[in-house]
């Protein structure tokens, strides 16, 4: 009789049922929209992250960079007078460096096993971040700028600057090429920089890499300086065989570096031996992470120890703008939507309920106790919320599926010291932007699609207690005057 009796009801009251109906619908889909929005800007975040920071790394140890000593400037290539080749009066002169990337602090390496021994660590790599810079050129022979006899002619003899290219009419032409480079030990590539790329040719680092002249590319420098497994790449004068091309998961993402080569190799090529720019630590448990870094901060006190969580912290760009306005204004105005649907659902009711004294007095005369009557009203508006929460759900994904289809474009920013290397570490230190673009994916959840239902049930059980408790209120005498 129930269910005969509330369907007869749902059928008879349809505009009520569809407006309480509709907003629930609505407050129900706006849920679903904003914390799919908000998992999708998380998992953006994340994808930002791991492209500057390294899957399984954890903590990442550097020095606070050292201000240059009084006198030091940029970087200076000098020649001697026997350096490089002249022809037909030009001299032609070229110079390769590798050189820590300035404002880089090094270390000692001895802060890896120091790492290894903190209670909690699983495993921790030492790696040397590196520029190699080439300068080449061509100069004039300004020697011969005098004529026979003592009188200078041209440029020497005016005061003016030398004109044109190294095509004998005195000017002079140069290039500069720069790529980053990242020392890491080959045996240790499970966690750090290359724990995050996906290998595209040739193969990665093995243990037996260590002391060889080996380099793996990233696949985007690889392309522009055409090289490919099998080439030789000149790295401060010595060939270094390619042995492997990498790329990340994402193709909007960077890798750590231009290149990478064996960790004891890049520190004897700069002169940096038994020393490294950033140790990187993965934890044996997520939960220990905090006590790890005040651990190591304990055992390494004058390097800067820094987690993932801090380097989130720096993530700035329309990602982090999407992520506040999904903290803020999206969850209010989901409350507020949800709060005018209990509101509505509940008015609607009760005002239903006043409408039919009649009805509810007469049931009560008939031997209806107050229990039944609120169980029948709190079920009509159980269900007028259910339906409103499978529409709702079906709005929502409608909505998601919109989005993913459109994949909108998110940018993040991270502002990364370059005391820690392109891409990997952090802390004070001069600043390199890292700046990844992620397309927006919004998940489905199964805990979103349950917390739709609760929200339909909870929206109905609200509205049906509040009609339910105004209608168990009525006697049966009210029904009997309404009549008369």
């Amino acid at each position: 009789m129930f269910a005969t009796y509330l369907r007869r009801e749902l059928l008879n009251r349809r505009r009520q049922t569809i407006v309480v109906a509709a907003g629930t619908a609505l407050a129900i889909a706006l849920v679903i929209l904003v914390t799919s929005f908000s998992s999708g800007v998380r998992n953006a975040q994340a994808s930002v992250l791991d492209s500057v920071y390294g899957v399984g790394t954890d903590i990442t140890v550097t020095q606070a960079a050292t201000a240059p000593a009084e006198g030091e400037g940029g970087q200076r290539f000098d020649f001697g007078g026997t350096d490089g080749t002249t022809e037909d009066g030009t001299t032609s002169v070229s110079q390769s460096r590798l050189e820590v990337d300035r404002g880089t602090t090094t270390f000692d390496a001895s802060a890896v096993e120091t790492a290894r021994g903190v209670d909690g660590v699983q495993t921790a790599i030492g790696v040397l971040s590196l520029s190699s810079t080439t300068f080449s050129g061509e100069l004039p022979d300004r020697s011969a700028a005098a004529a026979p006899g003592g009188t200078a002619t041209g440029p020497a003899a005016t005061g003016e600057a030398p004109a044109g290219g190294p095509d004998g009419a005195g000017g002079s032409s140069f290039g500069i090429d720069s790529f980053s480079v990242l020392g890491l030990d080959p045996a240790g590539s499970a966690i750090g920089p290359l724990a995050d790329v996906v290998l595209t040719d040739g193969r990665t680092f093995t243990a037996e890499d260590a002391g060889q002249d080996v380099v793996v590319l990233d696949s985007s420098y690889a392309t522009t300086a055409a090289l490919s497994v099998g080439s030789t790449l000149d790295i401060a004068g010595t060939a270094f065989s390619v042995i492997g091309i990498v790329t990340t998961d994402s193709p909007d993402a960077s890798t750590a570096s231009d290149t990478y080569l064996p960790l004891d190799v890049a520190q004897s090529l700069s002169g940096e031996t038994g020393l490294i720019s950033s140790v990187y630590v993965q934890a044996a448990s997520a939960d220990d992470i905090p006590r790890i870094q005040s651990d190591l901060e304990a055992a390494l006190p004058d390097s800067t120890v820094s987690t993932q969580a801090d380097l989130a912290s720096t993530v700035s760009g329309s990602l982090s703008t999407a992520g506040d306005l999904v903290a803020n204004l999206g969850t209010w105005l989901s409350l507020l939507v949800l709060a005018a649907a209990f509101l509505i659902a509940t008015l609607f009711t009760i005002s239903g309920v006043t409408r039919r004294t009649r009805e509810f007095g007469t049931l009560k005369a008939l031997g209806w106790s107050n229990g039944a009557v609120v169980r029948q009203v709190a079920g009509e508006s159980i269900v007028q919320g259910l339906i409103g929460g499978a529409v709702g759900i079906a709005i929502g994904l409608v909505g998601i599926a919109i989005v993913n289809a459109v994949a909108p474009t998110l940018s993040g920013s991270s502002a990364s010291s370059t005391a820690g290397g392109p891409g990997g570490g952090f802390g004070p230190g001069a600043a390199e932007a890292t700046t990844t673009a992620v397309a927006l994916s919004l998940p489905v959840t199964v805990p979103v699609i349950l917390l739709a239902v609760g929200l339909s049930v909870l929206g109905g059980l609200v509205a049906g207690s509040l009609g339910g408790w105004r209608a168990a209120r009525l006697r049966p005498a009210a029904a009997l005057r309404s009549v008369g």
